[in-house]
């Protein structure tokens, strides 16, 4: 069977890859105010990652599901303008509570895509990606989470999160690695928007490693609702 029929629908064996007709893309509090914690690790590479998810998720038809906190409540802004770029079409679910999971919208639109195996991204690591995806897991689903495109405070408060993710049964994958499982064949369908993904997104990853960019830690100013 080609990638291309598998893509179309979900008649495929579960097996240990994941395939595109699967999964769906998470992508939570990917926002100004969250990223601006983001002390060690460097941003432009966290926010590459999530765009370029974001793009194969779309190009693959892959369905996605996009939330915020605490912008109808006036404390943050919406999602990055490079990421709703990314996905035009995909409506910000936004929230008050910092575990997804606990949102009824959230869960509502995670159970209409129809898909058991979900790929996650939510920035901050320790917080917004592990709660929701500890819940999912306790709930039934299946959880990968994306360890390039997520961050948190500073790497040690990141690498504990990865390890108690992993610990629950979350399976870390990087952006490169999740895109090309999610097709696999130079012959497939898919194969072509995976090209014109992966060169761009190559070039712009090697310029941002050549010079890396990380900020000074500093403490945080409360926002009071409006």
């Amino acid at each position: 069977m080609s990638n291309g029929k598998r893509s179309s629908g979900t008649s495929r064996l579960a097996r240990g890859t994941w395939d595109a007709s699967e999964c769906a893309l998470l992508l939570i509090d990917y926002q100004v105010n969250v990223l601006d914690l983001v002390f060690e690790q460097d941003r432009r590479v966290v926010e590459l990652n999530a765009r370029t998810l974001a793009t194969a998720a779309r190009a693959f038809s892959i369905p996605v599901v996009l939330s915020t906190v605490g912008v109808e409540m006036g404390v943050n802004k919406p999602t990055i303008a490079s990421l709703k770029a990314a996905l035009p079409d995909v409506k910000d679910i936004d929230r008050s509570s910092m575990n997804a999971w606990e949102d009824r919208a959230f869960v509502a639109a995670v159970k209409a895509t129809g898909r058991k195996r979900l790929v996650i991204g939510g920035i901050v690591t320790s917080v917004c990606l592990a709660f929701p995806a500890i819940d999912a897991l306790a709930d039934g689903y299946e959880v990968s989470f994306i360890e390039d495109a997520v961050a948190d405070s500073y790497r040690d408060v990141h690498d504990t999160a990865v390890l108690r993710l992993a610990h629950a049964g979350a399976v870390p994958r990087t952006t490169i690695a999740m895109i090309s499982e999610w097709f696999r064949d130079w012959k497939s369908p898919l194969a072509d928007p995976a090209r014109k993904i992966f060169v761009p997104y190559l070039e712009q990853m090697a310029a941002l490693r050549r010079a890396p960019e990380y900020h000074e830690p500093r403490g945080v100013a409360v926002k009071e609702p409006a």
